[in-house]
């Protein structure tokens, strides 16, 4: 059932979220080399849209997750008339399976059945091959090997604005991998329970200056909660900080994280960012298991607290718990502590120095 040749058009359905959608990015350059002469559509997320429409060659339809019927009723009149060759159904939610109904596909290509979650594989009439414990992006290399694409490649290279590089620039100018180097904060995830104590990363901000004598910039979005974190890291800190939460672009962050010395945050979106990039990260997991959702190339420089989690949380260990289980427990970051991050932090600074 499954195409044997090239198709003319595929449309991927990822909404979100942004670290997800970063994900996606290496599955659909893996298939652009594979078949240069497919157009390809990617149905997406308005806020998710405003980064990944920097990758080239494709044709990108956003869709508001919010709006409900609307949303879908609208969609459905865009695509009036057109119908694709393939859809590959890259999101296990039934918001996105709602989608995924209005899109005209031949062939709708979904998660095996243990990932079909909230009834994807109800929306699908092909499936790729189970997979078993694996990293949420070779998840997505699962659709490449289904459509007998074996090349997968970690390619990112988006295309970064003029605005954004002089941005990013400004703030810093010396040329990336040149000492002592920029340290970006990334302090706030969507999730509360995943974020840390801000004195701690007060505390690592300042190890950052005095012991390395870098530059940190704290970085993030609008919400009330990133500039309270951001606040009350600059209050603990005692050191200079460069305070840019809520004022850059998606695409400006990502060309700020090209010019830094590692990023530190939680599991949240900038950090795979920062992986598009070749950034390293200093990634804190304790409520998520980092050999799931990590930074896919930084996975020796995150603070792997999940075990103690399990541990203390659930009487258990990552082994013997499913897959995508979450120890979003109050508390919970508390386990990282300070010490540990600051030896990652003057490990890395030994090893790109």
């Amino acid at each position: 059932m499954l195409p044997k040749t090239p198709p003319d058009h595929v449309c991927l359905l990822r909404l979100s979220a942004i670290g997800d959608t970063c994900h996606v990015v290496p599955l659909l350059r893996t298939l652009q080399n594979a078949w240069p002469d497919t157009k390809f559509t990617w149905v997406i997320g308005h806020v998710e849209a405003r980064l990944m429409s920097l990758v080239p060659g494709v044709e990108f339809i956003t869709v508001d997750k919010r709006a409900g019927l609307g949303g879908l009723i609208a969609l459905r009149r865009r695509l009036a008339g057109r119908r694709f060759d393939l859809l590959l159904h890259l999101q296990s939610s039934l918001r996105a399976s709602m989608v995924a109904s209005v899109i005209p596909a031949r062939i709708k290509l979904g998660f095996d059945r243990p990932r079909s979650r909230e009834l994807q594989w109800l929306f699908t009439n092909a499936r790729i091959a189970t997979g078993g414990r694996e990293h949420v992006l070779d998840g997505f290399r699962g659709f490449a090997r289904a459509l007998g694409v074996e090349d997968f490649r970690l390619q990112w290279d988006l295309p970064l604005p003029a605005a954004a590089l002089d941005y990013a620039a400004q703030l810093i100018p010396e040329t990336p991998g040149s000492s002592p180097g920029t340290l970006v904060i990334s302090a706030c995830s969507s999730h509360a329970r995943r974020n840390w104590l801000p004195e701690r990363y007060a505390a690592v901000a300042a190890h950052a200056v005095r012991a390395h004598s870098m530059r940190v910039i704290l970085a993030g979005g609008p919400a009330r909660i990133e500039r309270d974190m951001a606040d009350a890291i600059a209050r603990h800190a005692g050191v200079p900080l460069v305070d840019q939460v809520g004022k850059d672009t998606l695409p400006q962050l990502l060309a700020l994280l090209a010019r830094a010395r590692a990023l530190l945050a939680p599991d949240t979106g900038p950090v795979h960012m920062a992986t598009m990039v070749g950034t390293p990260v200093i990634g804190l997991y304790a409520a998520t298991n980092p050999a799931r959702s990590g930074p896919y190339l930084s996975r020796a420089w995150c603070i792997d607290a999940y075990p103690r989690a399990a541990a203390h949380y659930a009487d258990s260990t990552p082994e013997r718990l499913p897959w995508t289980t979450k120890l979003e427990r109050p508390e919970v970051m508390s386990l990282i502590e300070t010490s540990e991050v600051c030896a990652k932090l003057d490990a890395l600074q030994s090893a790109t120095c």
